[in-house]
């Protein structure tokens, strides 16, 4: 299919029955922030808070009496399925939704509220996708792709026909979270064909970057592992067409991570209170970071807010990282001698600035360890000078504010060190489903004994432990294949600073 075959699915695609033409607003205060006019699309806005029911709606506007008759399936983790089930309530059409166990169950009870029949399978996407085939051969209903079918994929592109509508001067580029891909090849079919000197810069996770990958290939290339806080684009394939559209299409892809996601979310409130998801906030992190990057200046940008369909739990997560990806807050380990006011000097070199953290605990007679946590007015200048100035007063010190297992784990458990033998620390990620800390003690088994063990719930689809085993050197190789058979995502954190200097 060419871009005018998109364009014509496009400007022939029926939405408007069940979804909005969301506004373009101009986000003030961010604008002000980065110097440029960075404008919102709104799909946050629409009936199920995301852009999936276009192209949901369109695809089953499309189909025949005869499958309208047999009923839709779909296999989604949320936005996907809410979109699928409200198209099929208007259309009076059977809607079967397979969703992972794993699924949150704000997602899931909003699906039953709208009529869909929720099967729970699996704990991965993956294995939803694969139930949800199997009964689309048993009970001869029709599969609505989240992204890789041409109808969705145009669903979508309205968003783009709305721009050039919407659109009242120049825009350098237009910003377009990426999960399989069906949003952006949408937007950039339409946007290309219209207004070409329009660049499409698509935005995805760090640690789900698949189109990028694939791209970069120039194939198509399948994860194998994707993180799971922007859960809705967490897919470890891009679709076929999607990838096609793309490869001719997209300018660039910018990469973020977690905190840059979260000092996102922040950005969108202050701006129109309304508290977006991760993945809904994926734009506005990718604009962020390539006007940083590029010293852009006076320009306009368009961002995608695509869905607000966020788990309340997750605030609390959300909010304690959204200061580092700001860098607003900076993390410091430092080691002070244990002598009369080498406490206050350390405190004097902090000046008076806010201080967000600070965990002060004896490690022996000759020295003791701080866990700070530090606001910061100018950001990365004022991080900067900081470490130079505790660095010159002779303060000993590791910088963790990029360090994952200080900001999930270590942060919350300060409390002294301990000389244990044959010690060695493990991060684990299981998924968060009744029972599943049971499960992970049960498969860690009682060979080993287990010297630190610290789990905290971070209102996400997946549990995160870090734990200390003691193991032999003799029996490593033994411990090594028990945890490869395990199943779980796992990293090995035995030299990572923070549990040196504050825990081992």
């Amino acid at each position: 299919m060419t871009i005018d075959d998109y364009i014509t699915l496009i400007d022939d695609a029926s939405v408007y029955d069940v979804a909005s033409e969301t506004p373009l607003e101009l986000a003030s205060n961010l604008s002000a922030r980065l110097g440029n006019r960075i404008f919102m699309k709104r799909e946050d806005l629409q009936p199920v808070f995301s852009f999936k029911i276009r192209g949901a709606y369109n695809k089953i506007a499309k189909l025949s009496q005869d499958a309208l008759d047999a009923g839709v399936i779909c296999s989604s983790a949320g936005n996907h399925a809410q979109g699928v089930a409200l198209a099929a309530q208007r259309k009076d059409v059977r809607a079967v939704i397979v969703m992972p166990v794993t699924t949150p169950t704000i997602k899931i009870n909003a699906v039953r509220s709208l009529g869909g029949e929720v099967i729970l399978h699996g704990d991965t996407y993956d294995d939803a996708y694969a139930r949800a085939r199997e009964l689309e051969q048993e009970q001869g209903l029709t599969f609505i792709h989240p992204f890789d079918d041409p109808a969705v994929i145009a669903g979508q592109g309205t968003i783009g026909r709305e721009l050039v509508d919407q659109l009242e001067e120049d825009v350098q580029a237009v910003f377009v979270p990426i999960g399989g891909g069906g949003l952006i090849a949408g937007i950039a079919a339409y946007l290309k064909g219209k207004k070409p000197d329009i660049r499409i810069i698509g935005v995805e996770p760090e640690d789900s970057a698949a189109m990028q990958k694939s791209l970069a290939a120039g194939e198509l290339i399948t994860l194998d592992h994707v993180g799971i806080f922007a859960d809705g684009v967490a897919v470890r394939r891009v679709g076929d067409e999607t990838f096609r559209i793309c490869q001719q299409l997209v300018d660039e892809i910018v990469t973020v991570d977690t905190d840059q996601i979260c000092a996102a979310i922040r950005d969108i409130f202050e701006d129109t209170r309304s508290i977006v998801e991760p993945a809904g906030a994926l734009a506005v992190a990718g604009a962020k970071k390539y006007i940083a990057a590029n010293s852009i200046e006076n320009q306009a940008f368009v961002v995608i807010n695509g869905g607000a369909n966020v788990n309340f739990d997750r605030l609390r997560h959300i909010a304690e990282r959204a200061a580092i990806g700001e860098q607003r807050e900076m993390l410091l380990g430092v080691e002070i001698p244990e002598k009369p006011g080498s406490f206050r000097t350390f405190c004097e070199a902090l000046g008076r600035r806010g201080i967000t953290e600070f965990n002060y605990r004896y490690s022996d007679s000759r020295k003791a360890h701080i866990f700070v946590g530090v606001e910061l007015r100018r950001g990365a200048e004022e991080h900067a000078e900081l470490i130079e100035n505790l660095t010159r007063l002779g303060f000993p010190l590791v910088d963790l504010s990029d360090n994952e297992m200080a900001k999930l784990h270590v942060r919350h458990m300060v409390g002294g060190t301990a000389r244990i033998e044959n010690e060695r620390l493990f991060r684990f990620e299981f998924p968060e489903r009744p029972g599943a800390l049971l499960d992970f003690l049960k498969a860690i088994g009682t060979d080993w004994n287990i010297s630190l063990f610290h789990y905290r719930n971070h209102g996400s689809d997946y549990g995160r432990i870090l734990a200390g085993i003691q193991v032999a050197a003799e029996e490593s190789e033994e411990l090594e294949a028990h945890l490869a058979d395990l199943g779980y995502s796992y990293s090995e954190e035995s030299d990572n600073p923070a549990y040196t200097m504050f825990l081992a």
